[in-house]
Protein backbone atom coordinates (compact mmCIF):
# COMPACT_ATOMS: atom_id res chain seq x y z
CA UNK A 1 0.00 0.00 0.00
CA UNK A 2 1.72 3.54 -0.93
CA UNK A 3 0.58 6.27 1.23
CA UNK A 4 2.11 10.09 0.41
CA UNK A 5 2.92 12.65 3.86
CA UNK A 6 2.98 15.74 2.82
CA UNK A 7 3.44 19.21 4.31
CA UNK A 8 3.20 22.38 3.12
CA UNK A 9 4.40 26.04 3.60
CA UNK A 10 2.09 29.44 2.83
CA UNK A 11 2.25 33.10 3.42
CA UNK A 12 -1.21 32.82 5.43
CA UNK A 13 -3.85 30.87 6.40
CA UNK A 14 -6.61 31.67 3.48
CA UNK A 15 -6.14 31.37 -0.13
CA UNK A 16 -9.51 32.76 -0.74
CA UNK A 17 -8.13 35.70 0.19
CA UNK A 18 -5.01 35.57 -1.87
CA UNK A 19 -2.38 33.96 0.48
CA UNK A 20 -0.46 31.58 -1.56
CA UNK A 21 1.74 27.99 -1.36
CA UNK A 22 5.44 28.74 -1.14
CA UNK A 23 6.98 24.94 -0.20
CA UNK A 24 5.42 21.38 -0.44
CA UNK A 25 7.35 18.15 0.97
CA UNK A 26 6.16 14.86 0.10
CA UNK A 27 7.29 11.50 1.77
CA UNK A 28 6.58 7.98 0.10
CA UNK A 29 6.28 5.54 2.31
CA UNK A 30 4.95 2.04 1.11
CA UNK A 31 3.12 -0.33 3.51
CA UNK A 32 4.00 2.07 6.50
CA UNK A 33 7.72 1.73 5.78
CA UNK A 34 9.41 4.99 4.27
CA UNK A 35 10.94 4.13 0.90
CA UNK A 36 13.35 7.17 0.91
CA UNK A 37 11.69 8.85 -2.43
CA UNK A 38 10.51 12.25 -1.87
CA UNK A 39 9.54 15.35 -3.18
CA UNK A 40 10.51 18.82 -2.48
CA UNK A 41 9.86 22.31 -3.71
CA UNK A 42 9.91 26.05 -3.30
CA UNK A 43 7.48 28.15 -4.95
CA UNK A 44 7.73 32.10 -5.78
CA UNK A 45 4.33 33.41 -4.42
CA UNK A 46 4.38 36.42 -6.76
CA UNK A 47 3.52 39.09 -3.76
CA UNK A 48 4.95 39.68 -0.60
CA UNK A 49 5.66 37.39 2.50
CA UNK A 50 3.71 39.00 5.92
CA UNK A 51 6.02 39.12 8.85
CA UNK A 52 3.78 36.52 10.73
CA UNK A 53 3.93 33.89 8.32
CA UNK A 54 8.08 34.43 7.45
CA UNK A 55 8.39 34.22 11.72
CA UNK A 56 6.83 30.68 11.18
CA UNK A 57 9.05 29.26 8.27
CA UNK A 58 11.89 31.21 7.68
CA UNK A 59 11.16 31.85 3.55
CA UNK A 60 11.54 35.27 2.34
CA UNK A 61 9.91 36.95 -0.42
CA UNK A 62 13.91 37.62 -1.31
CA UNK A 63 14.31 34.02 -1.02
CA UNK A 64 11.55 32.69 -2.91
CA UNK A 65 12.01 35.50 -5.80
CA UNK A 66 13.98 33.38 -8.29
CA UNK A 67 11.82 30.25 -7.03
CA UNK A 68 9.53 28.18 -9.89
CA UNK A 69 5.65 29.09 -10.25
CA UNK A 70 3.84 26.27 -8.67
CA UNK A 71 2.48 26.15 -12.72
CA UNK A 72 6.25 25.00 -13.57
CA UNK A 73 6.30 21.97 -11.39
CA UNK A 74 2.43 20.80 -11.26
CA UNK A 75 2.52 18.04 -13.56
CA UNK A 76 5.53 17.04 -11.36
CA UNK A 77 3.99 17.39 -8.56
CA UNK A 78 0.93 15.16 -9.72
CA UNK A 79 2.95 12.31 -11.00
CA UNK A 80 4.88 12.06 -7.30
CA UNK A 81 1.49 11.93 -6.11
CA UNK A 82 -0.37 9.38 -7.96
CA UNK A 83 -3.70 7.77 -7.18
CA UNK A 84 -2.23 7.58 -3.67
CA UNK A 85 -4.08 8.32 -0.32
CA UNK A 86 -2.99 12.06 1.08
CA UNK A 87 -1.87 12.26 4.54
CA UNK A 88 -1.34 15.74 6.07
CA UNK A 89 -1.75 17.32 9.97
CA UNK A 90 -4.68 19.26 9.81
CA UNK A 91 -4.95 18.30 6.71
CA UNK A 92 -8.21 20.08 5.46
CA UNK A 93 -5.57 23.29 5.52
CA UNK A 94 -3.00 21.73 3.32
CA UNK A 95 -5.75 20.52 1.02
CA UNK A 96 -7.04 23.51 0.67
CA UNK A 97 -3.66 25.38 -0.56
CA UNK A 98 -2.91 22.68 -2.73
CA UNK A 99 -6.16 22.69 -4.83
CA UNK A 100 -5.95 26.24 -4.84
CA UNK A 101 -3.16 26.31 -6.51
CA UNK A 102 -3.93 23.64 -8.67
CA UNK A 103 -7.42 25.70 -9.83
CA UNK A 104 -5.08 28.50 -10.85
CA UNK A 105 -3.06 26.41 -13.47
CA UNK A 106 -6.72 25.15 -14.89
CA UNK A 107 -6.14 21.73 -13.20
CA UNK A 108 -8.15 19.00 -11.64
CA UNK A 109 -8.32 19.00 -7.94
CA UNK A 110 -7.69 16.35 -5.77
CA UNK A 111 -10.44 14.36 -3.98
CA UNK A 112 -11.09 14.63 -0.77
CA UNK A 113 -11.79 11.17 -0.10
CA UNK A 114 -8.23 10.80 -0.90
CA UNK A 115 -7.58 12.85 2.37
CA UNK A 116 -6.00 11.13 5.62
CA UNK A 117 -6.25 13.77 8.17
CA UNK A 118 -3.60 12.88 11.57
CA UNK A 119 -4.94 15.55 13.44
CA UNK A 120 -8.66 14.02 13.28
CA UNK A 121 -6.60 10.27 14.28
CA UNK A 122 -4.30 11.86 17.03
CA UNK A 123 -7.95 13.86 18.82
CA UNK A 124 -9.79 10.55 18.36
CA UNK A 125 -6.74 8.28 19.99
CA UNK A 126 -5.81 10.86 22.54
CA UNK A 127 -8.76 12.77 23.60
CA UNK A 128 -7.87 16.15 26.32
CA UNK A 129 -4.34 15.64 25.04
CA UNK A 130 -2.11 18.24 22.78
CA UNK A 131 -2.73 17.26 19.48
CA UNK A 132 0.15 19.62 17.45
CA UNK A 133 3.13 17.56 15.61
CA UNK A 134 5.72 18.42 18.10
CA UNK A 135 3.77 17.45 21.33
CA UNK A 136 3.13 14.28 19.48
CA UNK A 137 6.64 13.77 18.12
CA UNK A 138 7.33 14.01 22.34
CA UNK A 139 4.39 11.42 23.14
CA UNK A 140 6.14 8.96 20.90
CA UNK A 141 9.62 9.47 20.89
CA UNK A 142 10.59 10.83 17.82
CA UNK A 143 13.61 12.97 17.60
CA UNK A 144 12.52 16.83 16.49
CA UNK A 145 16.01 17.85 17.86
CA UNK A 146 16.94 19.64 14.04
CA UNK A 147 13.88 21.20 14.00
CA UNK A 148 14.40 25.39 14.29
CA UNK A 149 12.11 26.27 12.27
CA UNK A 150 8.34 25.04 10.35
CA UNK A 151 9.78 23.11 7.05
CA UNK A 152 7.72 20.98 4.71
CA UNK A 153 10.36 18.39 3.85
CA UNK A 154 11.23 18.09 7.39
CA UNK A 155 7.79 18.24 9.25
CA UNK A 156 6.48 15.71 6.63
CA UNK A 157 9.52 13.22 7.39
CA UNK A 158 8.75 14.14 11.55
CA UNK A 159 4.99 13.01 10.39
CA UNK A 160 5.66 10.16 8.61
CA UNK A 161 6.96 8.57 12.07
CA UNK A 162 4.32 9.60 14.01
CA UNK A 163 1.62 8.88 11.36
CA UNK A 164 3.03 4.85 11.90
CA UNK A 165 2.80 5.30 15.45
CA UNK A 166 -0.63 6.71 15.46
CA UNK A 167 -1.82 3.74 13.55
CA UNK A 168 -0.22 1.30 16.17
CA UNK A 169 3.47 1.02 15.02
CA UNK A 170 5.68 0.24 17.64
CA UNK A 171 6.80 2.69 20.12
CA UNK A 172 10.36 3.81 18.99
CA UNK A 173 11.45 3.92 22.44
CA UNK A 174 10.47 0.58 23.85
CA UNK A 175 11.98 -0.45 20.50
CA UNK A 176 15.15 0.31 21.27
CA UNK A 177 14.69 -0.94 24.79
CA UNK A 178 14.03 -4.10 23.15
CA UNK A 179 16.66 -4.19 20.70
CA UNK A 180 19.18 -3.20 24.00
CA UNK A 181 17.67 -6.29 25.74
CA UNK A 182 18.13 -8.51 23.24
CA UNK A 183 22.12 -7.49 22.81
CA UNK A 184 22.47 -8.09 26.59
CA UNK A 185 20.98 -11.48 26.60
CA UNK A 186 23.57 -12.36 23.45
CA UNK A 187 26.27 -10.75 25.26
CA UNK A 188 25.59 -13.23 28.65
CA UNK A 189 25.03 -16.09 26.82
CA UNK A 190 28.64 -16.24 24.57
CA UNK A 191 30.16 -14.63 27.84
CA UNK A 192 33.29 -17.55 29.34
CA UNK A 193 33.03 -17.83 33.21
CA UNK A 194 35.78 -17.34 34.97
CA UNK A 195 36.70 -17.85 38.75
CA UNK A 196 36.45 -20.69 41.26
CA UNK A 197 33.15 -21.60 42.89
CA UNK A 198 32.37 -19.48 45.77
CA UNK A 199 30.06 -20.82 48.81
CA UNK A 200 27.86 -18.91 49.91
CA UNK A 201 29.10 -16.43 52.59
CA UNK A 202 27.47 -17.07 56.18
CA UNK A 203 24.74 -14.97 57.22
CA UNK A 204 23.32 -15.75 60.61
CA UNK A 205 23.99 -13.70 63.68
CA UNK A 206 26.97 -14.73 66.04
CA UNK A 207 26.58 -14.95 69.68
CA UNK A 208 27.97 -11.29 70.72
CA UNK A 209 24.75 -10.09 67.51
CA UNK A 210 22.26 -11.52 69.38
CA UNK A 211 23.39 -10.97 72.85
CA UNK A 212 23.52 -6.66 71.83
CA UNK A 213 20.22 -7.22 70.52
CA UNK A 214 18.96 -8.57 73.64
CA UNK A 215 19.71 -6.01 75.40
CA UNK A 216 18.43 -3.41 73.09
CA UNK A 217 14.77 -4.99 73.22
CA UNK A 218 14.99 -5.13 77.16
CA UNK A 219 15.84 -1.03 76.87
CA UNK A 220 12.86 -0.59 74.99
CA UNK A 221 10.09 1.41 77.02
CA UNK A 222 6.58 -0.09 77.16
CA UNK A 223 6.82 -2.11 73.75
CA UNK A 224 3.52 -2.40 71.51
CA UNK A 225 4.28 -6.21 71.71
CA UNK A 226 3.44 -6.12 74.96
CA UNK A 227 0.40 -4.24 75.14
Amino acid sequence: MREIIFDTETTGLDPLSGDRLVEIGCVELVNRVATGRTFHAYFNPQRDMPLEAERVHGLSAAFLSDKPLFADLADELLDFLGDSPLVAHNAQFDFGFLNAELSACGLEAIAMERMVDTLAIARRRHPGAKHSLDALCARYGVDRSHRVKHGALLDAELLAQVYVELLGGRQIGLELVEERAEEVSEMRAFAPRTGAFRPARPHSASAEELERHRAFVESLKAPLWLN
